[in-house]
């Protein structure tokens, strides 16, 4: 990727999470980028097809996959914490609000598997590990896809809510919301 390609990459991916895709004009793209539009159009196609060579960019999409999971000790208490601190680590902010702005209905389709895989990663990691621990005889017999769903809705939540709002809707810190969620949840699947 030359330097100009990737500065109107840069600029498009930083608008659309700013001002969302409707909005981002290739106007806006190429002032910010610091080149004219017809250098614009000389690189891409059109809009979309900048901001779809973005989301194949490691930058520009949360970096979560099943590997940063693996740091288990096989004690509940530890991992699931480490779970949601891994996730929230990635998932910035910047991050959210990007993914909120790829959700336009000119890229729906495009971009919908791509945004998926984060969400995957966790539930898939998540839920091998929780079959694991019942192989291990250290949980009780469940079907662990739906307990998955809802620590990563707890942990997705707080993670949006923040991003959206910051401490305006909450003083609860990052640290506090995972050991108290953990904690429920921990209960709440080890009760018959």
């Amino acid at each position: 990727m030359d330097e100009t390609s990737q500065k109107i990459i840069d600029a498009t991916m930083a608008m659309v999470r700013d001002k969302g895709y409707v909005a981002t004009t290739t106007k806006d793209i190429a002032r910010l980028a610091g080149v004219n539009e017809c250098t614009l159009f000389r690189k891409f196609q059109n809009k979309k097809d900048i901001v779809l060579h973005g989301m194949e960019q490691e930058k520009w999409r949360g970096n979560v996959t099943p590997d940063i999971f693996q740091k288990v000790e096989w004690d509940l208490e530890a991992d699931l914490p480490m779970f949601m601190r891994e996730y929230m680590r990635r998932i910035t902010p910047d991050f959210v609000n990007l993914s909120i702005g790829l959700r336009a209905p000119q890229l729906y389709e495009e971009t919908v598997s791509m945004i998926m895989k984060v969400p995957q990663a966790f539930l898939r990691s998540l839920t091998d590990y929780l079959n694991q621990m019942e192989e291990k005889g250290k949980l009780p017999h469940r079907d662990w896809e739906p307990l998955a769903m809802t620590f990563f809705s707890a942990t997705f939540g707080y993670t949006f809510l923040k991003a959206s709002f910051g401490e305006r809707l909450t003083g609860v810190g990052q640290e506090e919301y995972i050991r108290e969620s953990a904690k429920v949840f921990l209960h709440g699947i080890l009760q018959d």
